[in-house]
């Protein structure tokens, strides 16, 4: 299967723009999750599912030229984006491109790990979670923000065609081999493979067309409908529909967009 199948919203240029949309709107959540791990200079933080690193460059300037950053992504595309970054900006970001299942991380050699939206996306989590777990030295935390709710996202005032087409999303999304809301069952998962829940932070944000927040879930809406087209969720006309509802609704001084209710989980090995 090319690159471009395999990733959920493909891995373009218009993609990669729209991921840099979504960390610019996630970024503080990010870097709190971190402070509250204590994620410091001089440590080895895994980035799990990297993307194109927006996150690994963060966490590479955090923990300094005496630690290092471990970024794996399935992407070739994204992993080579952020080498030329890495390079750009001299940062000690060490790169793997492959499957999780493949990771090769040598035990106790992790001070943390850091996930956002890539647990959602891999049928055994909990397989991948315990690799990560071994790779930890004793008190190593991970950092964890995953979907708990996608359901609740809505618009308001509500609109058949956009709601007909957020339901198909979701829709494919349940079709799929993994589970889209994997932070609700994230407490049990971390349990059973020995980790201590330390944090449980619920994240939600409302969109309107007066903030940033509002491009987070446009440029979503922009380049997952035509996709829903292609597996037979959506008909051409039901997504041409959906769009152009988004647009009015864009010109409503009084729209506002509730987003998916995500979490953060922070767990602890045990010392």
């Amino acid at each position: 299967m090319k690159e471009e199948e395999d990733y959920i919203l493909g891995t373009d240029k218009q993609e990669l723009f729209r991921l840099g949309v979504q960390h610019q709107v996630w970024a503080e959540e990010a870097q709190k999750g971190w402070r509250l791990a204590n994620f410091k200079p001089e440590q080895t933080i895994l980035d799990l599912g990297c993307g194109p690193g927006f996150c690994s460059k963060e966490l590479a300037y955090l923990v300094g030229q005496k630690g290092k950053v471990i970024s794996i992504d399935k992407s070739a595309n994204y992993i080579s984006f952020l080498e030329n970054i890495a390079q750009t900006h001299n940062l000690n970001i060490e790169t793997f491109t492959g499957d999780f299942n493949m990771m090769k991380l040598k035990p106790e050699s992790l001070d943390g790990m850091y996930c956002r939206w890539a647990l959602a996306w891999v049928p055994e989590p909990k397989k991948v979670l315990k690799m990560v777990s071994d790779a930890l030295l004793p008190g190593g935390k991970m950092v964890i923000q995953e979907y708990y709710d996608w359901s609740s996202l809505q618009t308001e005032p509500r609109k058949k065609n956009l709601s007909k087409a957020i339901s198909g999303a979701l829709k494919s999304f349940k079709d799929s081999d993994s589970e889209i809301d994997i932070g609700r069952y994230l407490p049990k998962i971390l349990g059973d493979i020995g980790m201590s829940i330390t944090s449980f932070r619920p994240m939600l944000k409302i969109a309107t067309p007066e903030n940033g927040i509002w491009q987070w879930p446009k440029t979503f809406f922009q380049s997952y409908f035509p996709r829903l087209v292609l597996q037979n969720y959506l008909s051409q006309e039901e997504a041409n529909a959906a769009l152009a509802e988004l647009e009015e609704l864009e010109q409503l001084k009084d729209a506002s967009i509730c987003t998916c209710l995500m979490v953060e989980i922070i767990a602890e090995k045990p010392l």
